[in-house]
Parts: C-alpha cells; sequence; structure tokens
C-alpha cells in the first residue's frame, strides 16, 4: 500500500488525533480503517474485519498504524522526526542528501557511475559495507537497503542506469553481498518491479546474475504481477518459481487456475481475485467468485491493498470485469483507504468513460 506524506510541518497533537479517530472508526465498524490496520500493523495482518473490530485495539496500536501510514516503523521514530526532523527522513531531498555517511555515499555514487574498478577498491578498503545498510523513513518502500538494492534503480533516482550495471553488481555479490539473503530476495524484487531496468534492457540479465547466485526467484514473483512486469514474472518462472492459484489468474491460465484453485491457500485466493480484476481476466473472476471470493474485500498485501478489485478494474477499463463485480454484489460506494475515492472516481481519474457511466447507471439500483 502507498504510504501517505507528512505536511511541512507536522504536529505531533494532530498525529496523536488522528490514532483517536481510527480507534473511532474500528469501534463504528468502518472496513477502510480496518484494511488500514491490517496492511500497517502485524498483529492484525491475517485477522479479517470481524476479528479487528472486536479487537481489543489499543491507543499504541493506532499510533503505530498511523506511524507505518507515514512509512516510520513505529510512532517512536515518527515522534522523533517531528520533533527534531533529519534528512534521511525528508523525502523531498534525493536519496544522496539523505545518506549520512560518506563512506556509504561514496560506494553508491560509484555504483552510478558503473566504475567497477574504483568500486572494488573502495569495498577492498572497506570490506563491512557491502553487508551495511542505510535507514530511510517516510517512504513506501526502500526503508532499509545494502548498496546491492540500489542497482535496480527502484524507486528511480537518476532515471537511468550504467551499461554494465550486470557487471557493476557481479562485483557487489562477490564482495560479500551473495551472503545477505534477505538483501538478495529485495534486490530481485526491486529489478522485477522496475520500469527503469526493463526500459535500460538491463532487467533481465540482472534477473539472470541473481538467480545464478542462488536467489529465490519466487521471492520475487508476486512483486513482478502487481506491477504487471510479465516479462520478468515469465523469467522467474523458467528460473524455476513455481506457479500457483495467483499466478496463474494474473496470467489469464483459466484451465490452470480451475486445476489449482481446491488446493490453493486463502492468500493465494485473494491475491488471484485482484489481480485477475487488474488485469481484465473475466472468465478467472468469474470462477473465484463463482468460488466465495468476497467482491468487496480489500486487495491482500502487496497487490494494491488501499483498493478493492472493483477499483483496479474501474482503473484499468476493464469493463466485462466492472459489470460481472457489480452483478455479483460489489460494493460501488467502498472507499480506497489512501484517497478515500470510489470506483467512480477511480475511472473518472482515470478517463475511462465507459466504465464511469456503467457505474453511475448502476448507483442506486438495487
Amino acid at each position: 500500500m502507498p504510504v501517505r506524506s507528512l505536511v511541512s510541518k507536522p504536529d505531533l497533537a494532530q498525529l496523536k488525533y488522528q490514532a483517536k479517530d481510527l480507534l473511532k472508526a474500528l469501534a463504528g465498524r468502518d472496513r477502510a480503517t480496518a484494511q488500514r490496520a491490517r496492511e500497517f500493523h502485524p498483529q492484525f495482518h491475517q485477522k479479517a474485519d470481524a476479528e479487528i473490530f472486536t479487537g481489543p485495539v489499543s491507543l499504541s496500536d493506532a499510533q503505530t498504524i498511523i506511524a507505518r501510514e507515514y512509512g516510520f516503523r513505529s510512532w517512536a521514530a515518527l515522534k522523533r522526526y517531528v520533533e527534531k526532523p533529519t534528512a534521511a527522513a525528508n523525502t523531498a531531498l534525493s536519496y544522496y542528501e539523505r545518506i549520512e555517511d560518506p563512506v556509504f555515499l561514496q560506494g553508491l555514487q560509484l555504483i552510478d557511475a558503473g566504475n567497477v574498478a574504483a568500486l572494488q577498491a573502495h569495498l577492498l578498503q572497506h570490506p563491512a559495507l557491502v553487508r551495511q545498510r542505510v535507514l530511510f523513513e517516510g517512504g513506501n518502500y526502500f526503508r532499509n537497503p545494502t548498496l546491492l538494492e540500489f542497482v535496480a534503480e527502484n524507486p528511480v533516482r537518476n532515471d537511468t542506469l550504467p551499461e554494465n550495471i550486470v557487471e557493476v553488481a557481479k562485483v557487489l555479490l562477490d564482495a560479500g553481498a551473495k551472503e545477505d539473503t534477505a538483501a538478495l530476495n529485495e534486490t530481485l524484487g526491486l529489478v522485477c518491479s522496475g520500469r527503469v531496468p526493463r526500459e535500460r534492457r538491463k532487467q533481465l540479465p540482472l534477473i539472470d546474475l541473481l538467480c545464478a547466485y542462488g536467489v529465490d526467484p519466487e521471492s520475487a514473483l508476486c512483486t513482478a504481477l502487481a506491477h504487471g512486469e510479465f516479462e520478468a514474472v515469465h523469467s522467474l518462472i523458467q528460473h524455476g518459481a513455481r506457479v500457483n492459484l495467483t499466478v496463474a489468474a494474473a496470467l489469464g491460465r483459466v484451465e490452470k487456475a480451475r486445476e489449482l484453485l481446491p488446493h490453493a491457500i486463502r492468500e493465494e485466493r485473494q491475491g488471484a481475485l485482484a489481480l485477475a480484476s487488474q488485469f481484465g481476466h473475466t472468465a478467472v473472476v468469474q470462477l473465484l467468485l463463482d468460488d466465495g471470493q468476497d467482491p468487496d474485500r480489500y486487495n491482500p498485501p502487496g497487490f494494491h491493498s488501499h483498493s478493492t478489485p472493483l477499483h483496479q478494474a474501474a482503473l484499468a477499463g476493464h469493463l466485462d470485469v466492472v459489470r460481472l463485480l457489480v452483478e455479483r454484489g460489489a460494493n460501488l460506494d467502498m472507499i480506497d483507504t489512501l484517497w478515500k475515492g470510489t470506483a467512480i472516481g477511480w475511472a473518472r481519474h482515470a478517463g475511462q468513460s465507459q466504465v464511469e457511466s456503467y457505474l453511475l447507471s448502476q448507483k442506486g439500483k438495487g
């Protein structure tokens, strides 16, 4: 789920009021607020709405949710930033400006310059650097990266990559980055969901390199699917990633989805409905609705979880999917948890006039 942006001069008292308002909304059994709790508090990740509503949810829990909605790891971290702002959490600055460690910064500059010889020398001089992480607060993702994760150019910093970025990545891997499993998996996910690696024709070579160093191809599969990076998806499958129900649904493989459905776990079924709706696979959506999937359940984490299947179908202009979801009872008044818009508003924003007209015609029926 995307995070919210703090105002330029945040007020701690106002943030405390937001936490109290969140508790009131949960007491009122608001589904959008339950989804916020599910997304941003680990205690509620696997809980249904009814379980969240019955609680208990403390003020401390609510403050944690608010902090993480703004991209901070905890309420204490958010409070520290409000009281004493730091460059590392200032999303208005470039990543170069947010890195306070000069040794790490120099390593990043050498990566971006594609200077392999100087990077090798720098890593020899500072052998612990390849396992070091920097902390960025206030962002949607990329909050605690190693140098290796910067090779994906995701988030976009320079809107380009050095031509020899695969060789650069190999230098980092051979210097010890290959020992950090979490960083390897995170890097693969960033590569597979990044626009710049694809546009610079480096996405597939980087996938090949990382998988050759033992990265689990399955770790990045859902990330690639959610961003519609289908070349990356097929490459991951070639490297051994398993095709589960979510993957089959996103690819529109109806018969494969039908085969996998009886054995799929709840999370796979929810992800399948989210992605089949997003990519306009009407037959798969029908299969999942026939199975009893709730068209009004917010999408699961990792699959645009601030929205519902109807929001995503409306945004993309998949009229047949929109019709099917509405016919199966999708609530036109459901709002997304970030911008507070309905599917009608999303269709209007995206210029999907046919979808907007249809949804408006259904407003108030039934």
